[in-house]
């Protein structure tokens, strides 16, 4: 019998901005310090963009190089995983269509903030499997350090810039690539855990201007980020018939390194299982998932055949997960 029609993972590409940001820069102005930092989030060192590097920038390039790990076709479709748009109105995913040469081409951007590349990821599948495309470019792209309040020593050195991207073809559900399943939740009475208040059309214009800054209550985001991507992560599993030992790599978002060891540990998943570059690149947010993704696959720590889980918690607060079998893929 035919195999059924599914998303298949048929390029990828990453770009970060070329500026620097290491923990001793950030402790000559704040409260803190290199161990600090690092002991409490593994990070070393984040991307910072320049003054007028923007996300659609980000995000053109790196969907630029997924476009050319994937060889000839192009896309019918962008969407664009983002929570820092570069205009409240419009989206910016036709910006990017328009400087990828794709003009004409269905695109929007989707807003789930740390687990958008999965939610955006989800939205590419269904626009293949209802027919509406065939070749799905799925970006997952966030300047981040512009949401964060430069005294913030909580936040200011967690997050950094920077742009992933896929691009998602029609094929069939057995082949190396194609997405699985998909587990996608929401919890959106726990909003203020993890947000920006003002900005938007409830509070446009607050007088205080720390409301327009990322507010995180970090400890009580930490616990619900450890049990939401273990039970996401478990969710696939079973909708696959795959087991917590068949996982060959998980490449899960990458918040903080004790997130991802606590998450690892409630799976039962060995160390060398769980991946990790935020040592390098800091929090990205909805671009974590696809540069860590092409840093896997450029280190060889993602080979043919792998069974691979992604996951991801954020903001709304979002969680989901999805996996797939590592494909021969050479990222852009």
């Amino acid at each position: 019998m035919p195999s059924s029609q599914a998303a298949v993972l048929a390029g990828l590409g990453s770009w970060l901005p070329p500026r620097v940001v290491g923990n001793e820069e950030i402790a000559q102005r704040l409260d803190t310090s290199d161990e600090w930092i690092r002991t409490r989030t593994g990070i070393a060192e984040r991307r910072v963009v320049d003054p007028g590097t923007s996300t659609v920038d980000l995000a053109a390039e790196a969907g630029r190089r997924a476009l050319a790990s994937a060889g000839e076709g192009g896309a019918d479709a962008v969407v664009l995983a983002t929570s820092t748009a570069d205009q409240l109105c419009p989206a910016s995913a036709p910006q990017v269509a328009t400087q990828l040469g794709l003009n004409g081409v269905a695109a929007f951007d989707v807003n789930a903030v740390c687990s958008g590349f999965v939610y955006g990821l989800a939205t590419g599948a269904g626009l293949i499997a209802a027919g509406i495309a065939s070749r799905v470019l799925v970006i997952g792209a966030d300047v981040f350090t512009s949401l964060v309040d430069p005294e913030d020593r909580g936040t200011v050195p967690i997050f950094g810039d920077g742009a992933g991207a896929v691009l998602l073809r029609a094929g069939d559900a057995d082949e190396l690539g194609a997405l699985g399943a998909f587990d996608l939740h929401s919890e959106g009475e726990l909003a203020e855990l993890l947000w920006v208040e003002a900005g938007g059309a409830k509070n446009r214009r607050s007088e205080d201007p720390r409301d327009h800054y990322l507010v995180m209550q970090g400890q009580t985001v930490f616990r619900h980020a450890c049990a939401r991507m273990a039970e996401s992560a478990r969710a696939v599993l079973d909708a696959a018939g795959w087991g917590v030992g068949d996982i060959d790599r998980f490449i899960g978002h990458q918040a903080n390194i004790r997130i991802l060891q606590t998450c690892a540990k409630q799976l039962g998943l060995a160390e060398d299982v769980m991946y990790s570059n935020i040592e390098k690149v800091g929090n990205t947010s909805a671009a974590s998932i696809p540069i860590a993704l092409a840093d896997a696959a450029k280190d060889g720590t993602l080979q043919p055949g792998h069974r691979v889980v992604m996951g991801a918690f954020g903001a709304g607060l979002t969680w989901g997960s999805t996996l797939l079998r590592w494909p021969e893929i050479i990222p852009g």
